[in-house]
């Protein structure tokens, strides 16, 4: 069973950083496309960012490039998200989320790719 735990989370000012973290157990991290999705009230889940396993191609939203940085740790089965220049539009619940399979449809952008989910971490971006 694999288990994702975001952490990092919490209330920073308009142009502040956060730096979000996933703990995956898993036995073999590196075999897993990670992603992070976030979601804001009344809104549906977005894709955020997603992390191919093997050449760790990144990949992101539009509305966070050049702003956020996802990255991992296979070692420590960690994922990460840097959130830098934050905006009050970034405000929402994000997930982290795990994909094990080598053929996805809709990866990395649709949610129904991945199978694993985080309980999700709140980031609040204050004006």
């Amino acid at each position: 069973q694999v288990q994702l735990v975001e952490s990092g989370g919490g209330l920073v000012q308009a142009g502040g950083s956060l730096r979000l973290s996933c703990a995956a157990s898993v036995r073999t991290f590196s075999k897993y496309r990670m992603g992070w999705f976030r979601q804001a009230p009344g809104k549906e889940r977005e894709f955020v960012a997603a992390v191919d396993r093997g050449s760790g191609t990144t990949y992101y939203a539009d509305s966070v490039k050049d702003r956020f940085t996802i990255s991992r740790d296979n070692p420590k089965n960690t994922l990460y998200l840097q959130m830098n220049s934050l905006k009050p539009e970034d405000t929402a619940v994000y997930y982290c989320a795990a994909d094990p399979s080598y053929y996805s449809t809709g990866w990395p952008f649709n949610r129904r790719a991945y199978d694993y989910w985080g309980q999700g971490t709140q980031v609040t971006v204050s004006s």
